[in-house]
């Protein structure tokens, strides 16, 4: 199962000299047009860090390239994993060919919460807990668990 963040389709700056995506762009597609969704919806995105000097960075990512892109493609971003701790952020998404429905890549994502004006991790405002945690209790039957890299990071 999965939660659907958004949907984007494959540009011609995009392809390389294999006539594929270029590896750099997965990355791209996972943090503009996933992260950036989970972010906003947490109240981490930018509008955050413009107004309260305050979101997210990542630390640590864990990339499997399933099979290749090609221009035009169409594909969803899907959430399959998200939890957090105090400090941190740990989720999981997927790119699926919207089409022909394969599994085209994932990330796992360790990520902290950081007041950008001391350049320091930060906990977590009770606003934004709650937030995740009303998030986590709606989604959690959606959520696969299996083959987390990170899961150990998180202190509970």
């Amino acid at each position: 199962m999965s939660i659907f963040l958004s949907t984007q389709k494959i540009i011609q700056e995009w392809i390389d000299y294999n006539n594929h995506m270029n590896v750099s762009y997965y990355l791209l597609i996972f943090d503009k047009y996933g992260a950036d969704v989970l972010n906003d919806k947490f109240k981490m995105g930018e509008h955050s860090a413009k107004t309260t000097g305050k979101s997210t960075m990542i630390v640590e990512t864990n990339i499997t390239y399933n099979q290749e892109l090609k221009l035009d493609d169409e594909v969803d971003v899907n959430l399959l994993y998200f939890n957090h701790d105090k400090k941190r952020l740990q989720y999981k998404m997927e790119i699926v060919h919207k089409k022909e429905k394969y599994l085209a890549s994932t990330i796992e994502v360790l990520a902290l919460y950081v007041d950008l004006n001391t350049r320091k991790v930060s906990e977590f405002e009770d606003e934004k807990v709650q937030i995740m945690d009303g998030f986590i209790e709606k989604n959690k039957s959606q959520f696969n668990s299996e083959n987390l890299k990170f899961s150990s990071k998180l202190k509970r």
